[in-house]
């Protein structure tokens, strides 16, 4: 059974980078599978003892996603989030 609502897609982490711009900043990027949505949020590292993981897959509302309109990126997306989620449980910390 899964605690997801109906109307929640599930979304695996693709990338994760650390902005140029604003210091101590880490940007998480998770994709559907086939590589077409993606979710982005964004983390401050503001302290040591601030534990907040980070999950192999995260549920989000379709308006909070994003399209991929490259098809290179599409690509990368879609064999990364394959990967992770032949890999881990979505719950797995990364």
């Amino acid at each position: 059974m899964s605690d997801r609502a109906d109307d929640e897609v599930r979304v695996w982490l693709v990338e994760r980078t650390y902005s140029d711009d604003e210091q101590n900043l880490i940007i998480l990027t998770y994709a559907t599978p086939d590589g077409k949505q993606y979710y982005r949020k964004e983390r401050a590292l503001t302290s040591f003892t601030d534990i907040r993981d980070t999950t192999a897959a995260v549920d989000a509302g379709p308006g909070n996603l994003g399209t991929v309109d490259d098809p290179d990126l599409q690509d990368q997306y879609a064999a990364e989030a394959q990967r992770m989620q032949e890999v881990h449980d979505p719950n797995d910390v990364i």
